[in-house]
């Protein structure tokens, strides 16, 4: 199937989304099809996640978990998160048109890390405040985020602080992570992107996954490489319902369709994996970093019963592909220097 026939059978899907029951039985059929599993199938999964992550964002939990269980045969053990009882929201004018360019251009290797990043986080501009809300109230379903959301806004973090912290700490080791890797304490700066203007539970959420993303990384488990970018997308957005996180996975996915049967197995098998990891992993959103700064990481992990990911694929498996086609290189160029940008650049969407 070629993008001029993907184009109007996605839009055609985008009305029908696959129910969460229709889902888990199309990704069943994927999974046992193996390198065979067919492109209308993966287009219909595509579908109905950019359906979610962009008109009814509240049955982002329902639909995830549904694809997880269907592609792993096995149930989320998690306590489930219903959608609310909405009609879609209407799909905005020019949205979709927007979107498609990306993935033409996606095909076309016409994108970059930076690039693809900008321009999801510019499809945020097609979300009208009643959207925006409908984001806000289903990020409030998931653990922990009213009691987060109801403290402080974090204050900034320095790299003195990081600095003083002693070695073998979580500190130190976030320090030397940003250092190293020539990363940003955050990303964007809040006040210029306006974060004290969204409504609550997301003014908190965004501003905090600016300074988070990469603690996560470090203490959840989650290398900084390509395949692993596109898994904690996958874990933010079980923790909290990270909304770019969704609308980003939407796009990779559509991306997935024309790919390889095994970099679509590679793919799924990440994104599943990840999410389920996120749904059973304890409430992240808690944590308060500042306060443990001075110790281990595994003392932490310990302390919060979290668990790291246990990635299906190699975490560099992108990277080291000796053999790498058209759709892994252009998934090499998008994630490699991704890094905290992934949770920051959604901000530039206001939501």
């Amino acid at each position: 199937m070629n993008l001029s026939e993907m184009k109007p059978r996605f839009l055609n899907a985008l009305d029908t989304p696959l129910q969460p029951h229709s889902l888990h039985a199309v990704a069943s059929r994927c999974a046992a099809a193996g390198r065979k599993a067919s492109a209308e199938d993966r287009l219909e999964i595509a579908a109905t996640l950019a359906h979610v992550a962009f008109l009814a964002p509240d049955c982002i939990a329902e639909t995830y978990d549904a694809l997880a269980a269907g592609w792993t045969g096995q149930p989320v053990e998690a306590m489930p998160i219903g959608a609310f009882e909405n009609p879609p929201e209407p799909s905005p004018d020019g949205l979709w048109d927007a979107y498609w360019g990306i993935v033409e251009d996606g095909h076309a290797g016409r994108l970059d890390a930076l690039s693809i990043t900008a321009r999801t986080a510019a499809l945020g501009r097609f979300m009208d405040p009643r959207t925006i809300a409908r984001v806000a109230e289903s990020a409030r379903c998931f653990e922990g985020v009213n009691k987060a959301a109801a403290g402080p806004m974090p204050e900034l973090i320095t790299l003195k602080t990081l600095a003083a912290c002693p070695p073998g700490s979580l500190g130190r080791e976030f320090h030397d992570l940003i250092v190293d890797n020539k990363f940003d304490l955050e990303v964007l700066d809040r006040d210029e992107i306006g974060l004290a203007d969204l409504p609550q539970p997301l003014a908190y959420l965004n501003t905090r996954m600016l300074q988070a993303h990469d603690l996560w990384h470090i203490t959840a488990g989650y290398e900084t490489t390509a395949l692993h970018e596109i898994a904690i997308s996958a874990f933010q957005m079980a923790q909290f319902g990270h909304n770019y996180s969704a609308q980003f996975l939407s796009i990779t996915a559509m991306l997935g369709v024309a790919a390889p049967g095994q970099a679509y197995r590679v793919l799924m098998d990440t994104i599943t994996s990840a999410w389920i990891h996120g749904r059973q992993s304890p409430a992240l959103i808690l944590i308060s970093w500042e306060d443990v700064w001075h110790q281990p990481v595994q003392t932490i992990r310990k302390t919060y019963q979290l668990e790291p990911y246990d990635s299906p694929h190699p975490p560099a498996l992108i990277e080291r592909s000796q053999t790498v086609n058209q759709w892994g290189q252009l998934l090499t160029d998008i994630f490699r220097r991704l890094g905290g940008g992934l949770s920051g650049a959604f901000n530039r969407g206001a939501a």
